[in-house]
């Protein structure tokens, strides 16, 4: 449905802002889901064969462990898919409110679990929470910062992911202590704290705003303007200073409704080289990041002789240095350039498997010389596979970012996500060190091979803005 033809220049007043609260505001308000799915997924992980046991309340074999597993990598698939169409639709703020409020209300259900079948549901349900939030979260927050400052906030967001994983890996060595929580009731209260953890960032995300990008497309450019307004005056209270004037400004037919076959028509029969770097970064990154990462405890204990209780130790320093790889070289992202960084990222942590397969086989340095080496294959990898979000984020029209991410996500998830398990942890399950270095192998394939699609496909969106790198569909 078409509305009218309007000139603004939003997108340039947004991108001129200086560093101010209100982009602290949106960093924790919006940020934060990624140490809540790091934590979600750890403990989860670590906590899993507690619920296996007699006693427990919750009834699970370990067969269920698998089965809960994948209910979850299925709901945020669809979670993402559904949520993220939506979000295109109807805005940003009203799913990013909504999809924190599912997964909030499954995860208090999954601390009540009785069941297998209740359990499967309450994580398929999370799940599709935690997928719908990549969608809303990551084009809010790439429509609210400016454009040199793009890249390394989205690094840094996506990476907190590891923050997240390495509290959850601590948490659960005090959970599973049973001199502190009985044995039916540890568990449940881990599921608990990210319940509540939700609740407080509900509250913070409350006071961020729409995306002014959405609104003055949708038709609704006073509200835009009303919020932008708003903004740059906290910004000058703020600095003491008056913002220079916006250097451009964009025309567009706004448009209340953008039909669905419009936007996959120009996603892939206009921009098809994105697609496929779209789908190469993501399928790599998924697949290594989730053959390796579910079967590290099993790697360990099969191969090192680790007790299975101090295997959350390893795992605290593996996510630490996932978590210091987008932290400490998120800003090359927008200096260096993606180009560069994201190819750099994707091979060189190929390249790094070449000795981390040495010391794997050869058993040199024990357990803590394989995981100096983990750590700085992911240091890299991490970086990577954070920018794989930023890129589908950026390079495709405003009207289809939401759902650029959620597919590509989903096809990432569903197809890295699932094969990269099984593959690695039959070859790790075999108990022979050749066959698991196998399994490093082919991930190091995979992300050599995102990272040559980077050299060919890939985009100069550093410092650029948003409608610069992808015009609007709405563009006259």
């Amino acid at each position: 449905m078409t509305s009218g033809v309007l000139t603004t220049s939003i997108p340039a007043r947004l991108d001129r802002l200086p560093w101010a609260h209100f982009h602290w505001r949106v960093l924790i308000g919006l940020g934060t889901v990624w140490i809540l799915d790091g934590l979600e997924v750890t403990i989860v992980g670590s906590i899993a064969s507690r619920m296996t046991e007699h006693g427990s309340g919750a009834g699970m074999s370990s067969g269920d462990v698998g089965v809960a597993a994948a209910f979850y990598v299925l709901g945020a698939c669809l979670g993402a898919l559904v949520f993220g169409q939506l979000t295109d639709r109807f805005g940003r703020k009203k799913l990013f409110l909504v999809t924190l409020g599912v997964y909030v209300l499954a995860t208090i259900a999954t601390a009540f679990t009785f069941a297998p079948w209740f359990f499967f549901l309450a994580r398929f349900v999370t799940g599709a929470g935690i997928g719908g939030e990549y969608a809303a979260i990551n084009s809010a927050i790439d429509e609210l910062i400016p454009a040199r400052l793009r890249g390394r906030v989205d690094l840094v967001v996506n990476g907190t992911y590891w923050g997240g994983s390495a509290a959850g890996s601590a948490l659960a060595l005090v959970f599973l202590d049973q001199s502190i929580f009985p044995l039916p009731v540890g568990w449940r209260l881990a599921f608990a704290l990210g319940a509540v953890l939700g609740v407080v960032i509900l509250v913070v995300r409350r006071h961020v705003p729409e995306s002014p990008r959405w609104l003055f497309i949708h038709g609704r450019e006073d509200e835009a303007e009303k919020i932008v307004g708003s903004i740059e005056q906290e910004v000058e209270r703020e600095s003491g200073k008056e913002l220079d004037e916006p250097e451009s400004s964009i025309r567009i037919r706004q448009r209340h409704a953008i039909p669905f076959r419009e936007i996959a028509r120009t996603a892939f029969k206009t921009y098809p080289r994105r697609a496929v770097l779209g789908l190469a970064l993501f399928v790599g990154q998924a697949f290594l990041y989730n053959g390796i990462t579910f079967n590290l405890g099993t790697l360990f204990s099969t191969y090192y002789n680790v007790n299975s209780g101090f295997v959350p130790v390893f795992v605290v320093v593996y996510a630490v240095g996932n978590l210091l790889g987008p932290l400490l070289l998120g800003r090359l992202f927008d200096t260096v350039g993606r180009r560069p960084m994201i190819a750099t990222s994707y091979l060189g942590s190929a390249v790094l498997t070449v000795p981390l397969i040495f010391v794997f086989t050869s058993g040199a340095g024990g357990p803590w010389g394989f995981l100096a080496l983990l750590v700085a294959t992911f240091f890299l990898a991490s970086a990577g596979a954070s920018a794989a979000y930023l890129t589908v984020s950026e390079i495709f029209p405003m009207e289809t970012r939401a759902l650029a991410i959620a597919f590509f996500y989903a096809i990432g998830t569903g197809v890295g996500g699932i094969i990269g398990p099984l593959l690695f942890g039959s070859l790790v399950e075999a108990n022979d060190r050749g066959l698991a270095a196998l399994g490093f192998g082919v991930a190091a394939v995979v992300m050599a091979i995102g990272g040559v699609a980077e050299l060919l496909f890939g985009v100069k969106a550093e410092n650029a803005s948003l409608e610069d790198i992808a015009q609007p569909l709405t563009a006259q």
